[in-house]
């Protein structure tokens, strides 16, 4: 009788041993895919502005958001009008282009902020926001560009910034949704059908 009561509470031992290991297995795995599931947004970025005041992408929310990599002696700096013209345009309708100036290309972006700052004034009269100057790729690149180029972070698709003035498209969730080449002009009618969509 006690060798039938030690094997009866051994196999009682044993199976609440596995349910335990079980559970705990469910939920590492259930975890593990939740955390791969989910894909950041542009929301969690605070970066500094051409003034040097902190920009909370999170203040953004609810707005359809174009990111833009700027350079002022670049044969596409002309795009600057176009921005201009369509931030004027759709501000009101929950659009904004955040730029930020880059020297990544050429050496196309030599100023310092206060100078990039100058020459969007005078020669574009931008109003939209522009960030101090970064870099868009290789190893320093800023922590929002690998949010844009990073599948792993936005959840969408991998991709390389080409030239100054490649946009990101960003919905109201915060999200990627759309990398529109550097020579697409802002005002192409991909660009402004997904604004007004």
């Amino acid at each position: 009788m006690k060798k039938l009561l030690i094997v009866f509470t051994g196999i009682c031992f044993l199976t609440s041993c596995k349910n335990v290991a079980q559970n705990m297995s469910e939920n590492t795995s259930s975890q593990t895919t939740k955390s791969v599931m989910e894909k950041e947004t542009i929301y969690q970025f605070k970066v500094k502005d051409l003034s040097g005041n902190e920009f909370d992408f999170a203040s953004l929310k609810g707005k359809k958001i174009l990111v833009v990599n700027t350079a002022s002696k670049c044969g596409l700096t002309p795009q600057y009008k176009d921005l201009e013209a369509i931030y004027e345009k759709y501000k009101s309708k929950n659009f904004v282009i955040v730029g930020f100036p880059a020297n990544n290309f050429a050496s196309q972006e030599p100023g310092t902020d206060k100078e990039i700052s100058s020459f969007c004034q005078l020669n574009y009269g931008v109003t939209f926001p522009m960030m101090s100057k970064v870099s868009v790729k290789g190893s320093d690149m800023c922590e929002v560009y690998k949010f844009l180029t990073q599948k792993a972070k936005n959840g969408i698709q991998d991709s390389d910034v080409e030239w100054n003035f490649q946009k990101y498209l960003i919905n109201e969730k915060g999200e990627l949704e759309k990398v529109i080449a550097p020579r697409v002009l802002p005002t192409d009618v991909t660009v402004v059908d997904w604004i007004t969509k």
